[in-house]
This record gives structure tokens, C-alpha cells and sequence, in this order.
């Protein structure tokens, strides 16, 4: 994992298209904003689970007879 220090209004590029700006910080909270390609799906860590969990079960179901 790669840790780093950042202050608003500062940005961090991952690779060639995705950009991750510092837009605030309220003592323990940081607001950012993405800029990444349309392809490229942003979701927060407890969104990306839930929808995993879904596509499994559905996975599951579909291959019951």
C-alpha cells in the first residue's frame, strides 16, 4: 500500500486518465473529487461490496436448475 500526504488542492494521478483532487479537510474527513475515463467504475469500498455480493448470488441462481 502506498501511503502519502496531501493538502487541499493538491492532486494525485494514477495512471494516464485518473486524477483524485484534495477538495477539503474537516479534522478526521477528507472531501476529494475523481476525474476518471467513463470505463472506469468509482465506487466507495461498502457500495463495491454490496454490488459484488449481488453479482454472486445472481451468478449462483442462474447456474441452479
Amino acid at each position: 500500500m502506498l501511503v502519502l500526504s496531501r493538502l487541499v488542492g493538491q492532486t494525485l494521478s494514477i495512471g494516464d486518465g485518473i486524477a483524485v483532487h484534495i477538495l477539503e479537510i474537516n479534522g478526521s474527513h477528507v472531501k476529494f473529487g475523481i476525474d476518471a475515463p467513463a470505463e472506469v467504475k468509482v465506487h466507495r469500498a461498502e457500495i463495491y461490496q454490496k454490488i459484488q455480493q449481488r453479482q454472486k448470488a445472481l451468478a449462483q441462481s442462474e447456474s441452479m436448475p
